[in-house]
């Protein structure tokens, strides 16, 4: 089948798309800014940024800019983002037989695992990863933005947990841009957060539960009609 007739099934709304390269740019943006206040290695961003009191400044914009997707999300489309909270919390026999088969499905070598949810479960974990580094990341930037509203001890721990947890972030972010471009299939993946579509046949082959489900819906739809 060529690629121009392959089907295509729907995978993320627009709201979903623009939350999460927000949060991919913010991100982005906030570890550029960052790395010459931790080491005189980057020392030469301070010009391209507009010097040390600039860099901060774009820091903490980029640090709001940061929790937007979240607001934006309940605003836009809360289903679509309580779907991803209840699925990470959500696991099953299916989601840890996966995780045993993952590392093989990382390095290319495709291993038969069973089918899988709307996320399957290296994406659970992924997002679990970042939901905690996350959580970190913006409950230590404030705390550092505003030492003065903190109790002395809160902010000498405020200071290792932020960089613990970007730590945690930009590994994580690594494994799954990694994931979803340069790995096998990661073009389609890539695809499905750009576009919002994704071929069906790897649909099948990584999502398979969600689309047997999609297939259950349409065929008691024509039922229907």
């Amino acid at each position: 089948m060529s690629k121009s007739s392959e089907r295509m099934v729907k995978r993320f709304g627009l709201p979903f798309r623009i939350a999460h390269w927000l949060t991919a740019f913010s991100f982005l943006m906030l570890y550029v800014t960052a790395l010459p206040m931790y080491t005189e290695f980057f020392d030469w961003l301070w010009p391209i940024l507009g010097g040390p009191a600039n860099a901060r400044f774009l820091h903490r914009v980029f640090g709001v800019t940061f929790m937007v997707p979240f607001f934006f999300m309940i605003l836009t489309d809360p289903k679509a983002l309580f779907h991803w909270l209840k699925s990470c919390l959500t696991w099953k026999k299916h989601d840890f037989q996966f995780l045993l088969a993952f590392p093989f499905e990382f390095f290319g070598k495709h291993k038969n695992y069973p089918k899988q949810d709307f996320y399957n479960a290296g994406e659970k974990v992924n997002s679990l990863l970042q939901i905690v580094a996350a959580i970190g990341i913006m409950g230590s930037g404030i705390i550092i933005w505003n030492t003065s509203w903190f109790p002395n001890w809160l902010v000498d721990i405020g200071y290792p947990i932020h960089a613990i947890c970007v730590g945690l972030a930009a590994a994580v972010v690594v494994a799954h841009a990694y994931l979803g471009t340069f790995a096998p299939d990661g073009k389609a993946a890539l695809g499905g957060m750009v576009k919002g579509k994704v071929p069906e046949e790897w649909a099948k082959r990584h999502h398979g539960r969600w689309v047997d489900e999609l297939e259950k819906a349409e065929a008691n739809k024509k039922k229907g009609a």
